[in-house]
């Protein structure tokens, strides 16, 4: 009689403990889910253009994306260089993208909102919008990360890349990036 519970005890923890692991399991497959993050500017590792540089005209370039999954209600972008000497700096900031609009137009990012309702966070320079890459020396890479997200986040201008990365917890669908290297000459 002693041995059916302990039996019982034997077979049910392994599927406890599993079934406590994977339980959110669903919600990271659906992370894992990959957007296509490209430009009319630059390929997948290349040189970033002068146009849209701090030596140049300092132009946000044009992007697109696609792969947005079902339940999307907006899109969120965050350009940034993680080889910067101070740690990752932050270039872009830009959410609330609607769900319809999948690409930006060259020079698109500037001033507090987009003509399609998007809204422009505050980079490290300490502006609205886009700042170009600028190093200090050597060659950095940019990532131009797109997040598709399960909602409006309706927040006014100004959020912080890490603001808006903490409203966009548990919210993120699918995310894909483009890098672009640059340096100065």
């Amino acid at each position: 009689m002693k041995r059916i519970p302990v039996l019982v005890t034997a077979l049910l923890v392994p599927t406890i403990v599993c079934a406590v692991l994977f339980a959110d399991d669903t919600k990271k497959e659906v992370n894992r889910m990959r957007l296509t993050v490209k430009s009319s500017a630059f390929e997948e590792g290349a040189t970033i253009p002068l146009d849209f540089t701090c030596d140049g005209r300092d132009i946000s370039p044009a992007l697109s994306w696609s792969g947005g999954p079902d339940g999307t209600k907006s899109y969120a972008l965050i350009a940034d260089d993680p080889d910067a000497p101070v740690g990752t700096w932050v270039h872009w900031v830009l959410y609330d993208i609607p769900s319809d609009v999948t690409s930006l137009s060259e020079a698109e990012g500037s001033g507090k909102k987009l003509d399609c309702g998007a809204v422009h966070g505050v980079n490290d320079f300490k502006r609205y919008g886009y700042g170009g890459p600028c190093p200090p020396g050597g060659t950095h890479r940019y990532y131009f990360k797109v997040y598709a997200v399960d909602t409006m986040l309706q927040k006014g201008p100004g959020m912080s890349k890490k603001e808006l990365l903490k409203l966009l917890e548990g919210h993120v669908l699918a995310e894909g990036a483009l890098m672009g290297r640059y340096s100065r000459r």
